[in-house]
C-alpha cells in the first residue's frame, strides 16, 4: 500500500502517542435534515469525537440495523444525494477533524469510480469505508483511491477466515474496520467477545490501526473496546439521541452529552 498521510492516519499517530483509542462518530448525510446534519456533527465534535464517518444513504443497506435504516430512509425522503454527502464531508473536515464516507458500492459505481474518489479528496475527506466491496472486485477502486491519495477501508468480520485476513488488511489504509459481531449495526447491552478475538487475529497480520464498530453505545462499552482496539466507532447510539429528541436543539445537546461521556470512556 502506498504510504501517504491523511488527516485520519495522522489522528491515529496522535492518539497512539496519547496512549488511547480514537473515538469515531457516525451519522448518515441528510439526517435529520440536510442542514441539521451539520449541526449534529458539530455537536459530536464539541463533545470530543475525534473523527467522523458520514453515511451515504442507500435504499438497500445490508449491514445496517433498524436505527440506521430508519435514519437513512428519512435522509432519502429528504432528497439527499451525492452532492449533499460531499458537502457534509467538507463541512466536517472544515471543523478540523478527519472525516470519511461509508458507502455501499452501488453509489460509487453510479457516480463514477474515479470521480467519486477525487470528490472525497476535494472535500477534504480522508477515505471511504466500503462494507460490501470485496478485495477481488476492487481493481478500479484501488487505482482510483491511489490516484486521489485517500484511504481504502474494508470491513473484517468475525467470520473472516485466518487465511483471508491478510488479503483484506493489506488492501486497507488509514485503519481496518473490525465488525464486533456477525449481524447488523445497533446498540447492544454488551460487546461480543468476538471483537477482542478478531482484533487479536488482525494484529497478527497488520500494524495498521484497528477500529471496532457495531454495538458500542455507552462509555463503559467504549472503555472496554478501547482497551484492545485503536478506535471505537459509535453510530446507532448517536442517531437514537436525534430520533428521540423533540427539537434540533435537544438533539444537539443530547449528542454532545453522549460524545462527552464516550470520550471519557476511551480516555480512561
Amino acid at each position: 500500500m502506498a504510504s501517504f498521510a491523511t488527516p485520519l492516519s495522522e489522528l491515529f499517530l496522535r492518539t497512539k502517542s496519547e496512549n488511547r483509542a480514537a473515538l469515531i462518530g457516525y451519522l448518515p448525510a441528510g439526517f435529520p435534515t440536510i442542514e441539521d446534519a451539520k449541526l449534529v456533527i458539530h455537536a459530536m465534535v464539541e463533545g470530543g469525537v475525534d473523527a467522523v464517518e458520514i453515511g451515504f444513504p442507500y435504499s438497500d443497506p445490508v449491514m445496517d440495523g433498524p436505527i440506521i435504516q430508519n435514519a437513512a430512509d428519512q435522509s432519502l425522503r429528504n432528497g439527499t444525494g451525492a452532492k449533499d454527502v460531499f458537502a457534509l464531508l467538507k463541512a466536517t473536515s472544515d471543523l478540523g477533524v478527519p472525516a470519511v464516507v461509508m458507502t455501499y458500492w452501488n453509489p460509487i459505481e453510479k457516480y463514477g469510480v474515479d470521480k467519486f474518489a477525487q470528490s472525497i479528496k476535494d472535500a477534504g475527506g480522508s477515505g471511504v469505508i466500503t462494507p460490501d466491496l470485496t478485495v477481488e472486485e476492487s481493481t478500479a477502486w484501488s487505482h482510483a483511491t491511489a490516484d486521489s491519495e485517500i484511504n481504502r477501508i474494508y470491513v473484517v468480520a468475525p467470520s473472516t477466515s485466518d487465511s483471508r485476513i491478510p488479503l483484506v488488511v493489506t488492501a486497507c489504509s488509514g485503519f481496518i474496520y473490525a465488525a464486533s459481531l456477525m449481524g447488523v449495526t445497533g446498540t447492544r447491552n454488551s460487546i461480543s467477545g468476538d471483537a477482542r478475538s478478531l482484533v487479536s487475529r488482525i494484529r497478527k497480520e497488520s500494524d495498521l490501526p484497528i477500529a471496532v464498530g457495531l454495538g458500542v453505545s455507552n462509555a463503559e462499552q467504549a472503555h472496554e473496546v478501547a482497551a484492545y482496539a485503536d478506535g471505537v466507532i459509535v453510530g446507532s447510539a448517536f442517531i437514537r439521541q436525534v430520533q428521540e429528541s423533540a427539537s434540533i436543539q435537544e438533539a444537539r445537546d443530547r449528542v454532545r452529552e453522549l460524545a462527552e461521556s464516550l470520550a471519557k470512556g476511551v480516555r480512561r
